[in-house]
């Protein structure tokens, strides 16, 4: 978000002239009140606030009413800025905020209507739901009442700066809102649909093949062969046809447009890109038969974009005395602005989540000619409604939405395709702009008892479409995967899909009880980590694009080990696997390069000789590490990037992992321009010559650290912002382990650097034979406030694979509580 130099001035001569003083008061402002009594109006009764070290809360009350109320007012407390900024990203509003450089992502956001989904969504939801959220937003709106400018966050001060926005009352719809956000994060392969189809203008159907190469077949599947599965499979489903689009050169006008919408989308702000190859979210569940404790063991790491706050919170919710009015005894990560727990555990249940990538959205290649687009030899009139989005600081820009009956024009929000007349548009299908009952899922969970419960709820989990692991204090373990996973009448999600025929139409979602489901597994465990859900047996189509299995089988592996021979895994043993940072296809590719002879150069041989003994792993420290992704890069751009089209993202992830490894055997294949070893002892030189100028000639001293780095940083103020404010808001920069494809999966794009774009968000291991003796980190820390302590405290145990105490029990949390505050009506 970009802040003018009038304002950076205005700021120096806040400082010099009014004195520091001034900034260290509105920064500490918005603190909040952690300690001893705070009049709430809306509360029926007292409600209690334990807070321990590191800022987290546990709230206490003795109605869902009041414990909702709470939850918002709390979460207000430290994150408002936050939630203030998400809901204005899901409306398509953060013009009214942050001024015209946001146009162009309102108008993405506004084009696709959630917003409208989400009010759609809210009328279907259970009137307990309902209650619920309403009393999230009265928790929420009490907090604003005595809370303006500075005194909510230090961002309203310098954003009043420029602009006169000031935040408005909360509702429901701004809760709800929100899961159309993630779900948009967690969408499958859209990216790789354009990516299919504009490779097909510079290349042959096979050769687009190979750089979306079938599954390996040494790699798991989530729910094994063997496996005993819910439900009577239809055995009279028919897999999908390959798509239209890999037969036949798509028309000009239609390459034009998917091309446009590509960068439309590549031009998003960080949090609203797409996932990085390889980087998901990993979980696994361990039956008490293979721990030390006899019960089972749940780890969950999500993978996210980087953010400063963390999109998660961590919370306890506890109904002072369990009735069927207040069932609610329920702790683990929550997300600002949203009520409930997302990930975490009930006292007999715990669940977590990965992205189970599912194909849950097609690109439609529609024939527009004025008001109306072609289907089924007739024109229809679109659907068209007209908007306006105001602007901070400027004039309000109207904009039209188009939409078919397949779904709304994306292309249309590129400024340059509206105007194109090029005869064709691209409309998105996709589950999430369908109103579904998520809200329902997600506190129903939160109520979960048993494995039935826990399907139950699932039952009503539509997007996005996850992995579902679970584990209970009887000893049971399981996955689920829920959703609504379309049928397709032909076409297989790869390519976009013409929408001019009804040969493409989805018929309908496959039935829940024929999702895949097992209940405690003969291995022993479950492991996910967005690799394929079941093998070639389930007779209905999931996707075609699921992550290629790198981590999946590390973390198999690694589970294996741990349990041979009547050998126990415990709890330090799960989150050593956390910390994973083996790179599969390092012994893969390394082979090829050590083969080599040596090189003329004596800085390459020197850098040759760092894979001697390496064991594939990619500490920070690692100067092997550093070297082999170097070397990695060159190889893209020269096998890869050369021969595709500019707005083709060779990113370097887990898909071209698998792309090399299917290749690397043919010495004189096209991708290496005819000889293999030509070109990879090029990208050995390249690599040893940037890292000497980078890291300087001893080779021993490079670190892949150097390279590879996070930078906390505020997704609004300190994106765009002059050095001050960026100073202000951000963190400073720090070294990391891990990278794509790897357990520890602190992603990057190759195309552009190695900094870090998405990553293990946060970090727990539940332990089902003494709740207390759990662990849980978040990426950052509970406050969204700059200079809090509690803004960065956790980043630091995140960053060396540390985690902390996570007290459940009254006993625990009492043990553990640093700050008490009461809430009184």
């Amino acid at each position: 978000m970009k802040i003018t130099a009038a304002v950076l001035a205005g700021l120096l001569l806040i400082v010099v002239g009014a004195g520091a003083w001034w900034v260290d008061a509105a920064i500490h402002a918005s603190y909040p009140q952690t300690s001893g009594t705070l009049a709430v109006p809306g509360l029926n009764a007292g409600v209690e606030v334990d807070r321990d070290a590191q800022g987290v809360p546990q709230v206490y009350a003795s109605t869902s009413h009041d414990l909702f109320f709470a939850q918002g007012y709390v979460q207000a407390q430290d994150r408002f800025w936050q939630m203030d900024v998400y809901r204005h990203i899901t409306a398509g509003r953060l013009s009214e905020m942050f001024g015209s450089d946001q146009v162009d992502t309102d108008k993405f956001i506004r084009t696709m209507g959630w917003r409208t989904v989400a009010e759609q969504e809210y009328a279907v939801l259970s009137p307990t739901t309902k209650a619920y959220l309403n009393a999230y937003s009265d928790g929420v709106n009490a907090y604003l009442k005595d809370h303006k400018g500075s005194k909510a966050s230090v961002e309203y001060a310098v954003l009043g700066l420029q602009t006169d926005y000031t935040p408005y009352a909360w509702t429901p719809i701004d809760s709800v809102s929100w899961l159309k956000a993630l779900a948009w994060d967690l969408r499958d392969n859209m990216q790789s649909e354009i990516d299919r189809a504009l490779s097909s203008q510079k290349l042959t159907h096979d050769q687009v093949d190979q750089l979306f190469p079938p599954y390996p077949a040494d790699h798991p599947t989530i729910v094994n062969q063997g496996a005993v599965v819910n439900g009577a499979f239809d055995q009279n489903a028919t897999p999908p046809t390959d798509g239209p689009a890999a037969a036949a050169a798509l028309p000009a006008g239609a390459a034009s447009a998917l091309s446009n919408l590509s960068h439309t989308v590549a031009n998003l702000p960080g949090y609203l890109q797409p996932d990085v190859d390889g980087v998901g979210s990993n979980s696994w569940v361990v039956s008490g038969s293979l721990t030390t404790t006899g019960k089972p063991l749940l780890a969950n790491d999500p993978h996210l974009s980087p953010e400063l706050p963390s999109i998660w919170y961590q919370m306890g919710l506890h109904c002072t005395t369990l009735t069927a009015d207040c069932p609610y005894d329920v702790t683990g990560f929550t997300m600002p602005g949203t009520p409930g727990v997302v990930i975490g555990h009930t006292p007999t249940v715990a669940w977590g989540f990965t992205n189970g990538t599912e194909d849950v959205s097609d690109l439609v290649l529609e024939k527009v000619s004025g008001d109306s687009y072609e289907y089924d030899g007739k024109q229809v009139p679109l659907t068209v409604h007209q908007e306006t989005i105001k602007v901070a600081g400027g004039k309000s820009v109207p904009i039209t939405i188009r939409s078919t009956n397949q779904g709304p024009l994306v292309s249309d929000a590129d400024k340059d395709i509206a105007s194109a007349g090029n005869g064709y548009a691209v409309a998105l299908r996709w589950t999430a702009l369908t109103p579904g009952h998520t809200a329902d899922a997600l506190f129903a969970l939160d109520r979960a008892s048993d494995w039935n419960s826990f399907r139950a709820a699932a039952a009503d989990f539509a997007v996005p479409s996850q992995n579902m692991i679970y584990a209970d204090t009887s000893g049971n373990i399981g996955y689920q995967t829920p959703g609504q996973i379309p049928i397709r009448r032909n076409g297989d999600g790869r390519w976009p899909v013409p929408g001019w025929t009804d040969q493409y139409e989805w018929t309908g979602y496959i039935p829940f009880d024929q999702l895949p489901s097992v209940l405690n597994p003969k291995a022993g465990f479950v492991a996910t980590a967005n690799n394929p859900v079941i093998g070639s047996q389930y007779p209905y189509l999931l996707s075609e694009d699921f992550d290629y299995g790198y981590r999946a089988n590390e973390i198999t592996g690694r589970i294996q080990a741990a349990t041979a021979g009547g050998k126990k895994i415990d709890a330090a043993g799960m989150r050593a696997v956390q910390a994973d940072t083996r790179n599969e296809f390092a012994s893969v590719l390394v082979p090829y390069l050590t083969r080599l002879p040596a090189s003329a150069k004596k800085q390459t041989r020197a850098a040759a000789a760092l894979f001697d003994g390496w064991d594939d792993t990619t500490p920070d420290t690692s100067a092997a590490a550093a070297y082999f992704y170097e070397v990695w890069k060159f190889l893209c751009q020269d096998a890869f990037e050369t021969k595709l089209p500019a707005s083709v993202d060779v990113d370097g992830g887990d898909r071209w992992f698998a792309v090399a490894a299917s290749l690397l055997p043919d010495a004189s294949g096209f991708w290496w321009n005819g000889d293999r070893d030509a070109m990879l002892a090029k990208a050995m030189d390249q690599a040893a010559a940037e890292l000497t100028s980078q890291q300087g000639s001893d080779v021993r001293k490079w670190q892949w650290g150097k390279l590879h780095k996070l930078t906390p940083t505020n997704q609004t103020l300190g994106t765009g912002g002059p050095w001050f404010v960026k100073w202000l808001v951000n963190g400073d920069a720090v070294a990391v382990s891990g990278g794509t494809s790897v357990v520890d999966a602190t992603g990057f794009d190759i195309a552009k650097d190695f900094s870090v774009d998405e990553l293990p968000s946060m970090r727990m291991v539940v332990d089902l034979s003494d709740l207390d003796a759990s662990t849980w980190v978040n990426l950052t820390g509970a406050s969204g406030h700059v200079d809090d302590p509690h803004y960065l405290d956790q980043l630091p145990l995140w960053r060396t694979f540390q985690t902390l105490p996570w007290p459940y029990s009254r006993s625990a949390v009492l043990a553990a509580t640093k700050d008490r505050l009461t809430l009184t009506p």
